[in-house]
């Protein structure tokens, strides 16, 4: 029915249509909408999100429109629409069941039938796929729950387009297992719901990892497959390294195996987890059940060693690989020939990794004569025998090898079989692995299998499957043996192979499989005899199968028909498609360069005299004179500067003679090839070590017999040091190469800087620094010369310093012992480097290896690396054929203990004497250390001792060595001049207990099959653990690699002096002590300044004792005076005690290098206390002459106050009656009325003198009490003439009696000490240091108390003690004459003055006009309040003061000049002053310098004073602050004083000055006077006073601003220039031999020593014939054969060796350098002529080198003797 009109009409219908229609419309339309029909429903289309529905028409006429309904668990929803044909519902849930139902409504309302249907919506694919854990058999996928109602998944995996495997499941994952591995699978996820309706599938492609990735990952080795294991990484020490970690997982056992190997612990192939091999064995429940015992373990999470050991080579670097190799082969394990790689299906012919192994054996032809063949094995021309199976085979190939090879009695595992630990896992990636060891004969036939060599070769896996390494084994072996079960008939891999080796085939007739019949058919085949096939018979056991088996390798071996060195099989590896390691480009540009120099070599003396001409007889010589210039043995009666300026030319010429030497061709190219990139440079160093190790070996193997042969008997003494001259040019490494390089560059250095040869060899340093981080050893000590070229090794390890910084500390481990005790093997196997091991001393010497840190270690032990040093042995026989062995081995300990932090001291056991020499020499060195402030430690090893028991066994034996070891400390203490040192635990710190090591012997039965005794392994690995500890335990820190330099210096400087201990010099050890001496002076300068400050405060209250300022409420002087005493006691104390806390926590400090300066601890605790005693009774002498004074005044005072009192009576009587006459009085009339007032009232009074103290009789008293002690020969000196006769004019000391017979000339070679000049010095500086004090003391204007001359004589008798000339009785009497009575005479006049200043009568006329004054403000009654505001602050204010600020200041100033650098130390200052000396060019300052030290020391410590404080501003700044402090006080005194309302003037006053009696010393004879006729108002006073003040302040910045500095100083109370002077002259003692003064820090220190000594011609001193001043310098003499005589000798000649002998306090060590003195010699050089004139002598023959000094030179000699910056 055609309703498209009524459709029309219907969608044109207004809204109003849906209405209801009234009863009164059409009829037939009621009819209609009785009749709507359900609609008919189609589902058009399916979508995730959406459904279509599709309905047919409807034949009814009627209008309506449909109406759908659809809902689901989650949702619900309606829809209405007009088109009849279709709707889309939108905005569903993918893979969901809806329900719909749909009707049709008319137009009136009228609904159809519901029509209803359920449809799934479309499912989506899953999201979010992703794989993970993929291994070389499993992987597994995620994907996100997929949307909607998804019953199941489906997932199929896929390969090469066929599917694999399909899985449902009801998750959102799955594991596929049991997959190929490296193979690609492609992954389908679909999503399906209920009704089967699946989604269109989500796909990823993902490959399985090969056998040999999944290996790595297992192993933790992923990330070194392709960036290589270097060796620095394996031998980083980490936590692992000093901690037994259980191998917890698989990523643990490389690490294991590495760190196993590396020390040579032949158990390092035995590694399981501890999860694995930890089997539970608690039997809990009671009930036997042993069915569980027959079940095998689970060894599925096992690992094969043989796929731990292949895959560590395939992700190790080649040198890794060669050191695996070479350890593994000590270890007698079997090492990798063909290594696979299961990923590519290709082998390597390891040939470079067993480049290295060097095997020593002894054929039957050499056991007689005990002669032996060493070579490297890879060129070794020893046939090999190749085992391999053929199928399954069901006996173990491998280990029937091993019984083949070991002794019954020392079975040992080669090979890993399937019997050992691990061995019975699946191999994954090592099957197709070729391994090689190597059977050697010992020359015993009752013990060696072989009498011949052989070469064991064993392939892992089926050759069926490994055609390659198979047929490389048939080309290459003299015979192969095949082992199989089962053969095949046609055997294919056996015939087609090109053979050039005996087939030999091993069957087992038990195997199930076996059949003769096929076994006779293929030997057939191959032609084989019945000798070339073994069969195991259940007739034959394992014994006689072995038996067989190693008589047909034994034929093959005394027959083979063919030998081919593993060197030359690289050909058939290239034909075969076999890699080959060598090939790499590094290693052959390596090879090229390393052959290029090496095929050159001819005939090695020839050689190196051509090649290497430097380090040959020129650079011995050069030694040889190094060592002259440091003992002048051969001096003679020569000069001896002329004599050393002789050397240093030689010197020169032989540095000219090597720079005229063109560098050689092998240099360039080994230059050249040290300068490639990193890789290629390490290549070939290796094979140049290899190649000259070659050569060398063949040269040194006749040599050696020849040697054994002169060394028997003592008569072929110079032919043995011939053939030892020979040995050594024999033997050419590597370090000869760089000895070499380090030669032309020190030569270089002695070119001009602008040079171009110079500069294009600055690089050097930086290379061979390189080299050292590359784990490549630095020769420290040139064993052929013993000598350190130290410019070369300075260098090169300031260069490595500045690639690592700031990671620079480092910790030192060193080795010492007897030559072949295995030194080298001890280093190697603890730390896993590869020091050279020979049984031959071919290089000598000392080597320094590095070894990193990992971070977590760093940071513990606070260093960034460990240096290994290996030396060559001591006592070594060919060395004792020598004259200088036993020094050369002492040279030796002592450089190397002296640069350890731990010394390992090795001694075999088998040798008591050797032991009791090297221990002696160890003795030595470690005294040496003691004694200059270092303190390594030391671990004795004991080699070759096996027993468990050893240690306790050994506790008699360790008493023994610690009685040998004290016996040795008291020898070499006695040969050191050390006999305080009476034990070996006075040296160190030595425990017998901890301190010994007992080691078994390094091979496990005999060489050279024997592999290392795991024993000796474990031993060491426990004392390297130790060892790391006790470096984590030092108390002092790490050295940086430029300390570690400067020790070095110091020390090889050190050991060429004879005298070790008075010889070294080390710069970190002086900077150390310069530390503590600034340090403590910082400290003592405290605590004077806090006493003084004390002090000034007590002498303020002394001062306003009894006096209206006093606070105190003691009224006894005596009282007053012993508490002060007691308060001074409590305060030292409490500062002393501070003082020596300082010095216990600086001591306690472990940076700052602060334990080198440990010696000086005591030095300085005593100067501690020695200050304070000092302090203490300076502090009581001042307390009780300010006491005392003040008593003296007591009666003055009292008698200035009646006098004022009377003088106020008469002025105020005088003022009334004037006014009674009620006239006007003028001023002049009031003058006239007082000063008759005046006359008459002084006439009434009585004024008594002051008590005077008779100061020369008091004197005199005092220096008769002192010398009392002297005996009556001093009561007679002083007897003979009167105190006041003396000290007229200046002191000349003039000898008597027996004295002036002596005639004071020079005697000999050497300045006899002038005794009259040189007590005349001492005179001088004691009169000068005493009138010094005499003037401080007449400066404070003061009285005279007898504690002053007393001072003075301490001061007197504490210098002549301290005086470096003897002394007698009539110069001490004379001389304190002299001083005391210019003392007297100060001091009588000082009281004078005072006396005057205190006089009644003097103050009282002083006073008259103000007294007047005052009389006609009173009788005007004017008002006073102003002036008298004023007359306070002036009279009485204002010098308190004034007073204070000077007070104060002189401890700021002398505060601020300690600051400065000049004078922080002594050192610091003689440096200063010398560089100022220096910029100077000025001959009289020298002079007065050297001849009167103090006055010039005093004048240039003054002109430094007034040069920095030359600006008023620098001292206002002080002066301010301490104004600023007064008038506080003087304001805060006011305001106390206002506060508490008194009425009246006087109250008011004193208050004030109560106030200020602990702070401000007011003048009493000024407030008495400001006291009378004082009528002033009190609160007008009080604002006058104030504004006073005020202006007061304004006046004293004004004044202070105005006044000179050197006014200033003349106020001081501290003098500056003193204090400074005290603490930089320190003890005052000189030189005896140039009298350069003593820099030692602490006023009680043992040794007196100097920083730089100086010609003696600059002492005056001269030779007795010639008249010529001395140019010889007490540093070169002390180590000089010659003599000196003095005074102190007696006139007797003395060595100069034995000076101490004479001045046992002085400490004179050789210059540290022959720059040293380069000062003094320039100065002498300049002004030779100026200081002959001056001392009235003759030039002195100056050295030609000396003359060559330039004034730049002499500038940094000061500079670096004094450590100025």
């Amino acid at each position: 029915m055609d309703n498209s009109e009524g459709e029309e009409d219907f969608f044109d219908a207004p809204d109003s249509f849906l209405e209801p229609l009234s009863d009164e419309g059409d009829s037939s339309a009621s009819l209609q909408a009785d009749h709507v029909p359900p609609p008919e429903v189609t589902v058009l289309r399916v979508g995730s999100d959406t459904v279509s529905l599709e309905f047919e028409s409807s034949s009814s006429s009627v209008r309506y429109k449909l109406h759908v309904d659809y809902s689901c668990s989650t949702q619900r929803g309606s829809v209405d629409t007009d088109h009849y044909d279709s709707i889309d519902i939108e905005g569903l849930n993918p893979g969901t069941e809806y329900t719909f139902t749909i009707k049709r409504i008319s137009e009136n309302g009228t609904e159809s039938n519901v029509t209803s249907l359920s449809v799934f919506t479309e499912p989506v694919p899953p999201a979010g796929i992703n794989v993970s854990n993929v291994t070389g058999e499993s992987l597994s996928l995620q994907w996100d729950p997929p949307a909607g109602e998804v019953e199941s998944c489906i997932v199929t995996c896929c390969s090469g387009g066929e599917t694999v495997e399909e899985r449902t499941t009801n998750t959102n994952s799955v594991t596929f297992s049991s997959l190929k591995p490296g193979v690609s699978y492609s992954l389908q996820v679909s999503a399906q719901l209920r009704n089967r309706t699946t989604s269109t599938p989500a796909s990823i492609t993902v490959k399985t990892q090969t056998k040999l990735e999944s290996l790595l990952e297992d192993l933790g080795l992923t990330p070194y497959y392709r960036e290589k294991l270097t060796l620095s990484k394996i031998l980083e020490i980490d936590e692992k390294t000093i901690a037994d970690v259980p191998v917890k997982s698989k990523s643990d056992l490389p690490w294991y195996f590495l760190k196993r190997l590396m020390i040579f612990n032949v158990t390092a192939r035995n590694m399981k987890c501890a999860s694995v091999s930890e089997l539970n064995c608690d039997d809990s429940s009671g009930k036997l059940d042993l069915r569980d015992l027959l079940d095998s373990p689970d060894t599925g999470d096992t690992l094969n060693p043989l796929d731990i050991i292949t895959a560590l080579f395939l992700c190790s670097d080649a040198f890794v690989q060669q050191e695996m190799a070479l350890k593994m082969s000590m270890c007698q394990f079997a090492v990798p020939l063909l290594l696979p790689s299961c990923d590519t299906e290709q082998c390597t012919l390891m040939l470079w990794a067993m480049r290295d192994i060097v095997k020593k054996y002894r054929p039957p032809a050499l056991s007689q004569s005990k002669g032996f063949i060493e070579e490297r094995i890879v060129d070794s021309q020893v046939p090999m025998i190749s085992f391999v199976k053929l199928g399954n085979c069901s006996s173990s190939k491998s280990e029937i090898l091993n019984k083949l090879l070991s002794n019954s009695q020392q079975y040992h595992d080669t090979f890993v079989h399937h019997n050992m630990e691990g061995g019975d896992s699946p191999k994954r990636i090592s099957n197709g692995l070729t391994e090689i060891t190597w059977y050697l004969p010992g020359g015993n036939t009752n013990i060696d299998h072989f009498n011949q060599p052989v070469a064991v070769a064993n392939l892992h896996g089926d050759i069926a499957s490994f055609e390659a390494q198979y047929s490389f084994l048939c080309q290459t072996s003299a015979a192969v043996f095949v082992f199989f079960d089962h053969l095949d008939s046609e055997c294919k891999i056996l015939t087609n192979q090109n053979q050039k080796a005996q087939i030999f085939l091993v069957g087992n007739s038990e195997s199930k499989n076996f059949s003769l019949e096929t076994l006779e058919n293929v030997a057939t085949a191959l032609d084989l005899t019945k000798n070339n096939i073994i069969i195991k018979t259940k007739q034959k056991n394992d014994a006689d199968f072995i038996k067989c088996l190693r008589k047909k390798v034994s034929d093959v071996v005394e027959n083979p028909q063919m030998k081919m060195p593993i060197a030359k099989m690289t050909d058939v590896a290239h034909e075969l498609g076999i890699l080959v390691d060598e090939d790499s480009p590094e290693c052959q540009a390596g090879k090229k360069s390393a052959d290029a120099i090496t095929e050159e070599i001819q005939d090695l003396f020839l050689y190196k005299d051509e090649q290497l001409p430097l380090q040959g007889q020129i650079w011995k010589d050069l030694t040889h004179l190094e060592k002259e210039e440091f003992r002048l043995k051969k001096v003679g009666s020569e000069d001896i500067e002329m004599y050393k300026s002789d050397l240093e030319q030689q010197k020169e010429e032989l540095r000219k003679k090597q720079n005229s030497c063109a560098m050689s061709p092998a240099m360039t190219c080994f230059i050249n090839a040290i300068s490639r990139p990193g890789i290629e440079r390490c290549y070939f160093l290796k094979w140049m070590r290899m190649n000259l190790d070659n050569i060398s070996r063949l040269k040194l193997s006749a040599l050696r017999d020849l040697y054994k042969e002169k060394c028997k008997d003592s008569a072929n003494k110079e032919e043995a040091k011939e053939i030892d001259r020979q040995l050594s040019n024999s033997s050419l490494g590597t370090e000869h190469f760089f000895r070499e390089m380090g030669q032309i560059y020190e030569a270089s250095l002695s070119l001009p800087q602008t040079d171009p040869s110079r500069q294009q060899l600055q690089h050097l340093p930086k290379l061979c620094a390189q080299l050292l981080l590359d784990g490549f050893p630095l020769e420290l000590v040139d064993g052929d010369a013993s000598n350190i070229p130290l410019r070369w090794v300075s260098d090169v390890l300031t260069q490595l310093n500045h690639l690592v910084s700031p990671e620079n500390k480092i910790r030192v481990v060193t080795v010492l012992g007897v030559q072949s005790t295995g030194k080298s093997t001890l280093l190697n196997t603890m730390f896993g480097v590869q020091f050279a091991v020979s049984s031959g001393r071919c290089t000598r010497g000392a080597f320094m290896l590095l070894i990193t840190l990992n971070e977590d270690v760093k940071r513990e032990f606070g260093c960034d690396f460990m240096v290994i040093i290996d030396t060559e042995g001591l006592k070594s026989p060919e060395l004792a054929q020598l004259d200088n062995s036993y020094e050369h081995d002492n040279e030796l300990a002592t450089l190397v203990v002296g640069l350890s932090d731990i010394t390992i001291i090795n001694i075999a056991m088998e040798n008591s004497t050797e032991m009791k020499d090297i221990l002696q020499i160890v003795v030595h060195a470690f005294l040496r250390m003691k004694e200059v402030g270092k303190k390594p430690k030391c671990q004795f090893v004991h080699q070759n001792v096996s027993d468990v028991s050893a240690h306790e066994k050994n506790l008699r034996d360790r008493k023994l060595l610690l009685e040998q070891l004290n016996e040795m400390t008291q020898a070499a203490a006695k040969m050191e001049k050390r006999e305080e040192n009476r034990s070996f635990t006075d040296v160190m710190e030595y425990s017998p207990d901890t301190g010994n090591c007992y080691v078994p012997g390094l091979w496990n039965g005999n060489p050279p099959m024997a592999p290392v005794n795991v024993g000796y392994s474990e031993t060491l690995y426990e004392l390297k653990k130790n060892i790391i500890q006790q470096l984590g335990e030092c108390v002092s820190s790490a050295n940086d690699l430029l300390e570690f330099k400067e020790w070095m210096t110091s020390l090889w400087n050190a050991v060429k002096h004879e005298n070790f201990i008075f010889s070294f010099k080390n710069s970190l050890v002086a900077d150390a002590y310069m530390k503590l001496c600034t340090e403590f002076n910082r400290w003592e300068w405290e605590f004077k300044k806090a006493m003084y400050n004390w002090v000034s405060n007590a002498e303020t209250k002394i001062s306003n004792f009894g006096t209206v300022a006093a606070k105190s409420q003691i009224s006894d002087m005596e009282e007053f005076l012993t508490q002060f005493e007691c308060d001074a006691t409590t305060e030292l104390s409490k500062w002393e005690k501070k003082l020596l806390g300082n010095l216990e926590e600086y001591f306690k400090q472990t940076d700052g290098h602060v334990y080198l300066v440990e010696g000086y601890k005591e030095e300085f605790k005593n100067s501690a206390k020695n200050i304070r005693r000092e302090l203490e009774n300076s502090v009581v002498n001042q307390l009780t002459a300010a006491a005392d004074i003040k008593r003296g005044l007591k009666e003055v005072d009292k008698i200035k106050e009646n006098h004022t009192k009377e003088i106020e009576k008469a002025v105020s009587e005088l003022i009334t009656e004037c006014r009674k006459k009620k006239v006007q009085m003028t001023d002049g009339e009031l003058n006239k009325e007082f000063d008759k007032m005046w006359r008459t009232t002084l006439k009434k009074m009585s004024f008594s003198e002051l008590k005077r103290t008779d100061v020369f009789t008091d004197v005199s008293h005092y220096l008769r009490e002192n010398d009392k002690k002297k005996g009556s020969h001093a009561c007679q000196l002083l007897s003979r003439k009167k105190l006041q006769e003396c000290g007229l004019e200046s002191f000349i000391y003039k000898p008597e009696g027996f004295i002036k017979d002596i005639t004071h000339r020079v005697r000999g070679w050497f300045n006899l000490q002038d005794l009259v000049k040189a007590r005349q010095k001492v005179a001088d500086n004691i009169i000068a240091a005493c009138q010094d004090s005499v003037t401080d003391k007449t400066k404070r204007k003061t009285n005279y108390h007898n504690t002053y001359i007393q001072e003075i004589l301490h001061m007197t008798d504490e210098r002549l003690n301290n005086a470096d000339v003897n002394t007698d009785i009539e110069f001490e009497i004379s001389l304190k004459q002299h001083i005391c009575a210019v003392a007297a005479r100060n001091f009588q006049r000082m009281q004078e003055e005072f006396m005057q200043a205190n006089d009644p009568k003097f103050l009282l006329d002083k006073n008259k006009e103000k007294f007047c004054a005052d009389f006609k403000d009173v009788f005007h009654k004017r008002d006073q309040c102003q002036k008298k505001a004023e007359e306070f602050t002036e009279q009485c204010l204002k010098p308190a003061v004034e007073d204070f600020v000077y007070r104060s200041l002189g401890p700021n100033i002398t505060e601020e000049m300690m600051r400065s650098k000049a004078f922080g130390t002594r050192t610091s200052f003689q440096g200063l002053v010398l560089l100022d000396l220096l910029s100077k060019e000025d001959f009289n300052s020298y002079l007065s310098f050297n001849s009167k030290y103090e006055d010039y020391v005093k004048t240039w410590i003054l002109g430094q004073i007034k040069e920095h404080f030359s600006g008023a501003s620098k001292t206002s700044g002080y002066e301010k602050e301490h104004l600023k402090l007064s008038i506080k006080n003087i304001k805060d005194g006011m305001e106390k004083a206002n506060s508490e309302k008194s009425a009246d003037l006087k109250t008011f006053v004193e208050r004030i000055c109560k106030e200020l009696g602990d702070k401000l010393v007011i003048s009493q004879d000024a407030l008495g006077a400001f006291m009378i006729l004082n009528n002033a108002d009190r609160e007008q006073f009080a604002g006058w006073l104030t504004e006073s003040v005020e202006k007061m302040e304004e006046t004293l910045k004004k004044k202070f601003e105005d006044t000179s500095f050197e006014r200033k100083l003349e106020h001081l109370r501290v003098n500056p220039q003193t204090e400074l002077f005290n603490r930089v002259v320190g003890c005052g003692h000189q030189c005896p031999f140039c009298e350069v003064p003593c820099e030692a820090g602490g006023g009680k220190h043992k040794d007196h020593f100097a920083s730089l000594h100086r010609p003696q011609g600059l002492g005056r001193y001269r030779w007795e014939n010639s008249e010529k001043l001395i140019a010889d310098i007490c540093t070169s003499l002390v180590i000089s054969d010659n003599r000196f005589r003095c005074i102190a000798t007696y006139n007797e000649w003395h060595p100069y060796k034995s000076y101490r002998d004479i001045f046992p306090n002085w400490h004179i060590p050789p210059d540290g350098s022959l720059e040293a003195s380069d000062f003094w010699k320039y100065v002498m050089n300049k002004y030779n002529c100026y200081f002959a004139i001056a001392y009235n002598a003759k030039p002195a023959d100056i050295p030609r080198s000396w003359k060559k000094i330039t004034k730049q030179q002499a500038e940094t000699s000061l500079k670096n003797s004094f450590n100025i910056s």
